[in-house]
């Protein structure tokens, strides 16, 4: 490429942040939540597989969307508090390819994941009396499985499309990783393209897992044909911690991914970011989990026991 103001790239430059004169504290913040957030996810972990009661669809489902929350923010999170405290805030062609590759990856899991656990639920409320039968270990397996799957196709598809794109001279990405939007604005790329690869991920990844969790989520009327109110109050605490993780990180992905490139704002992008790359993975376990009867009660057995093993051993 012997033009001036187009180079196939080596390295990209991170700006989000750039701004803040206050970085300490920002990185001080950030790890905080990270290591909140790992301990947290690993502990759901940890229960669920050590606890024979916790060994239900429902709680395979949680025990997998923790381990694929830390893997999400393991991808992001320590690259980017090195560069909150790095003077050159670079990544390579490479090492930015292969984080967008596991950050779409592990993203679009997470939406196919979400609908699983949607389904989970509807099974769990309408059909109550068959809930194991219908939800064998098999297709738990298989519902994972097609997650993943979705996601690696994404992933697979497009991560070298737009890699194999050429990037201008200034490769100064408005953001914090390598995500999709900011990565396509240093490429030399129509606008129509550009749009088209945004709207099509957001139909493929965000629009038919929601359609899914919404066609599942016949349950509230379920909920209405209960006779007692214990009963409906059951239900719907079933229910309201996986619609609130939806409407999170669907609302978040939502805004970035299925609004027109003209109404793009790598600030406004920068921000709604790092509401799903940290604070999401944060918030998923207390709503989720620890506020879950069975697992506190999980928790405590496993506290009592590691403390009177400890005892025994003094």
């Amino acid at each position: 490429m012997g033009n001036n103001n187009e180079t196939l790239a080596t390295d990209f430059i991170f700006l989000g942040f750039s701004s803040l004169a206050e970085l300490q504290r920002l990185l001080l913040g950030v790890l905080l939540l990270y290591l909140v957030t790992l301990s947290m996810n690993t502990t759901i972990m940890i229960i669920i597989w050590a606890d024979q009661s916790l060994h239900t669809p429902m709680y395979f489902f949680l025990c997998v969307l923790s381990f694929s929350e830390t893997c999400y923010t393991f991808v992001i999170v320590p690259k980017m508090l090195v560069d909150l405290i790095a003077e050159k805030k670079t990544i390579s062609v490479l090492g930015c390819a292969v984080q967008m590759y596991f950050f779409l990856f592990l993203g679009c899991s997470h939406s196919f994941l979400l609908a699983a656990m949607g389904y989970d639920r509807c099974v769990a409320i309408c059909h109550p009396l068959h809930y194991n039968r219908i939800l064998t270990w098999r297709v738990c397996a298989q519902l994972v499985v097609a997650s993943a799957l979705s996601g690696f196709l994404v992933a697979q598809v497009v991560t070298p499309l737009i890699f194999c794109l050429p990037f201008h001279t200034s490769r100064k990405l408005n953001h914090f990783f390598c995500d999709i939007s900011p990565v396509l604005r240093v490429a030399f790329t129509p606008t129509n393209l550009s749009e088209a690869i945004s709207f099509t991920l957001g139909i493929s990844v965000l629009t038919i897992p929601l359609m899914l969790i919404l066609i599942s989520y016949y349950v509230v009327l379920a909920i209405l044909q209960i006779p007692s109110a214990a009963g409906r109050h059951k239900a719907f605490s079933t229910c309201s911690a996986h619609l609130i993780v939806v409407i999170v990180h669907y609302g978040c992905a939502s805004i970035i991914y299925l609004r027109p490139d003209s109404s793009y704002s790598s600030d406004q992008d920068a921000l709604i970011s790092v509401t799903y790359t940290i604070l999401t993975p944060l918030l998923n376990p207390m709503i989720y989990s620890l506020r879950n009867k069975d697992v506190k009660m999980a928790l405590q057995k496993a506290i009592r026991k590691n403390v009177l093993s400890q005892k025994v051993f003094q």
